[in-house]
């Protein structure tokens, strides 16, 4: 008999809640409504509870399996408005699109881009080849502290790759509502970002080459399983 067989049925669900979440832009509410179609009666707090539950358990295996990000960041930060109040949400891509890390600051001064480049290093294993940031002085400073070996590139519009990649979590925020707090927010950006690279083929120019990609990590995302494997 397999180890699912000794789960409770609500436990295994719960488990599993964060996949269809993060990867389709759906909020608490609309899972609850899918999952009542199907004869299945939960609240769409005990969604949010189970999500904020295993969400980080999900997002921690596919952190695991990644293939590793690339050597040079994109950095950029936008402003988010939690319970009234603005917050930055400070972002880094790579040069294939992968998001290295997502962070959500109350300001956007010397020190908080000094956190974020420290989160950034202890994410990437390593100090990147490049960074391509805009002018904010903020960047400078961290820069010259943390990452001095590192190329700066501010140039006009090289940040753009940056700048697009805010989209989705724009779309993601009108899927949730708005976000309740800032610590809700980091949670699930955190995850979102784990789950979106996993279907990001950005690296794979050639369309021949995504297809099995995409497969493959569509039928990982379909297959998952609790254990932690």
């Amino acid at each position: 008999m397999s180890r699912e067989a000794h789960v409770p049925f609500y436990e295994r669900l719960g488990v599993q809640l964060p996949r269809p979440t993060h990867r389709f832009n759906l909020s608490y509410r609309d899972i609850e409504d899918i999952l009542a179609k199907r004869g299945i009666k939960v609240s769409y707090e005990s969604i949010r509870l189970w999500c904020n539950r295993f969400g980080p358990r999900h997002a921690g295996r596919l952190r695991r399996r990644h293939r590793g990000y690339g050597d040079i960041f994109y950095i950029d930060e936008v402003f988010v408005k939690i319970q009234a109040k603005q917050q930055y949400l400070w972002r880094a891509v790579d040069q294939d699109g992968e998001l290295v890390d997502v962070f959500v600051e109350a300001r956007r001064d010397a020190k908080a881009a000094k956190r974020f480049f420290r989160r950034l290093l202890s994410e990437h294993r390593g100090e990147p080849r490049k960074i391509v940031t805009d002018k904010l002085t903020s960047y400078g400073v961290a820069h010259r502290e943390l990452i001095l070996e590192a190329i700066h590139d501010t140039n006009q519009y090289a940040n753009n790759r940056a700048g697009v990649s805010h989209q989705p979590i724009r779309v993601r925020e009108r899927g949730m509502r708005r976000f309740k707090s800032a610590g809700q927010a980091q949670r699930f950006l955190a995850v979102d970002a784990a789950e979106y690279n996993l279907f990001n083929l950005v690296g794979f120019i050639d369309h021949l080459d995504r297809v099995p990609l995409r497969i493959g990590n569509g039928l990982r995302w379909h297959n998952g399983r609790h254990s932690g494997d």
